[in-house]
């Protein structure tokens, strides 16, 4: 009697599984690598024999062994958009980045990348090996790109037209990233420590923000 078949939804969550599985293995596989032994010293062959795949595996994935390292940025900002889909409608674009950036850092089951073991490490590496930073670069770019076509959708508007999709994403994403590196700079701190001074410190970059705009529309200060 022939054993009867899963049905093919079942099977396609199988095959999505172990993709995320392997994605995720080499990732892991390229980060410690790359902290343990360097970049110039981490080479591709090697990610793929501790994730346990092959090269020609490897490369289903990434290109490169920068963007393997870094594939728990992408997955944030992945994060970030999906929380910022979910936002209220009617709020403002600025408070919606703002807020979906919170809920993220708020996160403690899958806490924000920044504050994950290690993670100091790689952002100082970030400042010293180009080749990864043009990478984190790429990255970052491309979120932004998905940010600005999410509040355009929102406020119902082109954002190639249209300003202020990308002025808002520009501004709040650029918030994000000073918080983040004047995070990175400062030592000590245990970990848990270190995720609440963070989340602290970009609400503080975002007032400051916010307060820097109002001034600069205030009376008094436009230029004659």
């Amino acid at each position: 009697m022939k054993e009867p078949q899963p049905p093919a939804d079942a099977a396609e969550d199988r095959r999505q599984r172990k993709a995320r599985q392997t994605r995720g293995a080499l990732a892991a596989a390229a980060l410690q690598l790359i902290l343990e032994h360097g970049l110039a010293a981490t080479t591709v062959e090697a990610i793929a024999d501790r994730a346990d795949v092959t090269r020609r595996t490897f490369s289903r994935y990434f290109t490169g062994k920068e963007d393997a390292a870094l594939d728990f940025v992408r997955g944030d900002g992945d994060r970030i958009n999906a929380l910022l889909r979910a936002r209220p409608a009617g709020e403002p674009p600025l408070l919606a980045y703002r807020r979906a950036v919170r809920l993220w850092l708020d996160d403690r089951e899958n806490p924000a990348w920044h504050v994950r073991p290690e993670m100091r490490r790689l952002l100082a590496l970030l400042d010293r090996e180009p080749a990864l930073f043009a990478a984190y670069e790429r990255i970052r770019v491309d979120a932004q790109e998905d940010s600005i076509r999410i509040l355009a959708e929102r406020l119902g508007t082109d954002d190639v037209r249209d300003v202020r999709p990308a002025v808002v994403v520009d501004a709040a994403a650029g918030v994000l990233t000073a918080a983040l590196r004047l995070w990175a700079r400062r030592a000590g701190g245990d970990h848990d420590s270190g995720a609440a001074d963070l989340a602290d410190l970009v609400e503080r970059a975002y007032d400051a923000l916010i307060g820097e705009a109002a001034a600069a529309v205030s009376p008094g200060t436009t230029e004659q």
